[in-house]
């Protein structure tokens, strides 16, 4: 793996006597004994869970491409197998076979496997890194995990590359007509090409042309849902503020669920690099910083349901009022809770260009990630915005793509943080437009954007600019519309919060709002972590009240 070298002790850790008597306490069940070149657990197996070899050893293998294994690393005393997905007992991205000399080792499920995070801190952070290591080592190759079969850089290969590479999920495409094994594929079960592009999940399930929910379920990554279960928490939202609300509430012991319709990280998760986050001075990737805010939440026994989109609150004044509250899902499911925190966010704001929703996905986008900049590479590009995620976006491409335009209405220094303004001034391929906007575009469904016509506000000229990418970073839209009046909201549809001493409480008891769905809220990511720890206090004193209620 690429990130080996100096991180190989670290990513395949060895446990010394201590350690090992330590972890067995946290066994799931007792040490298994394995004949040699025995099956102990299979690439896309649920629910599999780590073992920690006590004797003997496990090879380890992984998918490469769509008919071939590859070796990862052979497990042996004191070692012991797994990587994030063991933490939520979603599908193995991995298998593995005893060794020559067959092996005996110690299970540890996943509830047993975060037991040993939390009551052992210093084995559990020893296996924590390794297993985060070694997922982001999977990332890195992309193998391990997900084949896509299609045409590369088409609509719904950069829109499941996108969910996937959000998620942290192993992936790599394969082009279907110039790729060996893709065209092999393609042939052998017949598909036409309106059936492209095709997933083969790490299970070997091929799934065609299929929607984020769809590769979702395949993947495991959307968990079966108990209609039966009463949650202390559930959050809507798996953005910054979620994220630590999530963190926060399971580490304290209340049982927590986050749904979000999209992936993890919100909009924060597009943003190339944070600068300005307390005590990451060189900075930190959004996506990076939902990853680990993800692992930590699974680490302290949060369920995190992604892509499952909330339907509605369901606020009917007849049902009691100590009744755990109710969010209606797709397909008749629902999620009951004691409280419900709203971390919603925010939507991208889509501006009133003429066949814009022609070009989402076909030159448009919304985030700059580096699966939009490996398109765009070396090309003339746009860039509409003048807020910090714009400028975080255009220090992250203008070195990767041949002259970046950037289109702003008002001057930089009223929307934008001056250490970003400065760092874009040094740029010498971008190019700022100050009090202009995009009226126009050209191309087609199949060709995609071929050009953009810039207009300026103050004399209402017009300029044709060829280009085949335009990214648009023009604020957002509280995404409060599922909530469908059960809580006070200002005029902009932005929650209104602040009851008695529950300053993040909405109009409806035990219905929280935090980040930047919140009416006053600071649109940073700083201020949304910080309010998704401060309410995790305020749920205590709503559920004490409601408990007070119960038993009196």
């Amino acid at each position: 793996m690429t990130i080996g070298g100096s991180r190989e002790h670290q990513m395949f850790p060895v446990l010394d006597a201590d350690q090992l008597a330590t972890a067995r306490r946290f066994a799931s069940g007792p040490a298994r004994t394995f004949s040699a070149g025995e099956q102990i657990y299979a690439i896309g197996e649920q629910g599999a869970p780590a073992w920690l070899v006590l004797s003997g050893s496990i090879k380890v293998i992984r998918r490469d491409g769509l008919s071939h294994e590859a070796p990862i690393t052979s497990h042996g005393v004191g070692q012991i197998t797994g990587e994030v997905n063991q933490l939520a007992g979603r599908p193995s991205l991995a298998g593995g076979r005893a060794g020559a000399d067959g092996c005996t080792a110690l299970p540890f499920d996943p509830a047993h496997l975060r037991a040993l995070m939390v009551g052992s801190a210093d084995v559990g952070e020893i296996v924590m890194r390794a297993l985060i290591l070694r997922r982001v080592g999977l990332i890195e190759q992309g193998s391990g995990g997900t084949v896509i079969v299609g045409v590369p850089g088409s609509p719904d290969i950069v829109r499941l590359q996108g969910f996937l590479t959000r998620s942290g999920y192993p992936n790599i495409v394969l082009d279907a007509a110039s790729d060996e094994e893709g065209r092999a594929l393609v042939e052998r079960i017949g598909v036409l090409r309106g059936d492209l592009p095709l997933v083969v999940c790490p299970n070997g399930t091929i799934l065609k042309r299929p929607s984020d929910v769809e590769v979702a379920a395949c993947l495991g990554i959307t968990p079966d849902l108990d209609p039966d279960m009463v949650y202390d928490v559930a959050i809507v939202g798996a953005g910054p503020a979620g994220l630590a609300a999530a963190v926060y509430a399971a580490s304290e012991g209340l049982s927590v669920i986050v749904l979000d319709k999209r992936a993890i990280g919100g909009q924060a998760g597009a943003s190339a690099r944070i600068e300005n986050y307390l005590g990451f001075p060189t900075g930190i990737s959004g996506q990076a910083l939902a990853g680990r805010a993800f692992n930590q939440a699974l680490k302290f026994g949060a369920e995190i349901a992604v892509p499952l989109e909330v339907a509605l609150l369901d606020c009917d004044d007849a049902r009691p009022e100590d009744d755990p509250l109710v969010l209606a899902l797709p397909g008749d499911r629902r999620v009951r809770s004691r409280t419900v925190i709203v971390a919603s966010g925010a939507r991208y704001r889509r501006p009133d260009i003429p066949d814009l929703a022609m070009f989402e996905g076909a030159g448009v986008s919304y985030w700059a990630s580096p699966i939009e900049a490996r398109l765009c590479e070396g090309q003339e590009v746009a860039l509409v915005g003048g807020g910090n995620s714009a400028g975080q976006a255009v220090v992250f491409l203008a070195p990767r793509v041949k002259h970046l335009h950037l289109i702003v209405r008002r001057p930089l220094a009223a929307t934008m943080s001056q250490y970003l303004i400065d760092r874009i001034a040094a740029l010498p391929n971008v190019t700022l437009y100050v009090g202009t906007e995009v009226v126009g575009l050209e191309g087609d469904g199949a060709t995609g954007l071929t050009a953009a016509i810039f207009r300026h506000r103050g004399d209402a000229s017009t300029t044709r600019c060829e280009m085949r990418h335009l990214f648009l970073f023009i604020g957002a839209d509280p995404n409060a519309g599922w909530l469908q009046g059960c809580v006070d909201t200002d005029a902009k549809g932005f929650i209104v919060t602040g009851t008695a001493a529950l300053a993040l409480q909405t109009s409806r008891p035990r219905v929280f709002a935090i980040g930047d769905v919140r009416a006053g809220s600071t649109k940073r990511v700083a201020a949304a972590v910080g309010e998704g720890a401060a309410v995790v206090a305020q749920i205590h004193v709503a559920l004490a009240a409601a408990a007070e209620q119960e038993a009196g």
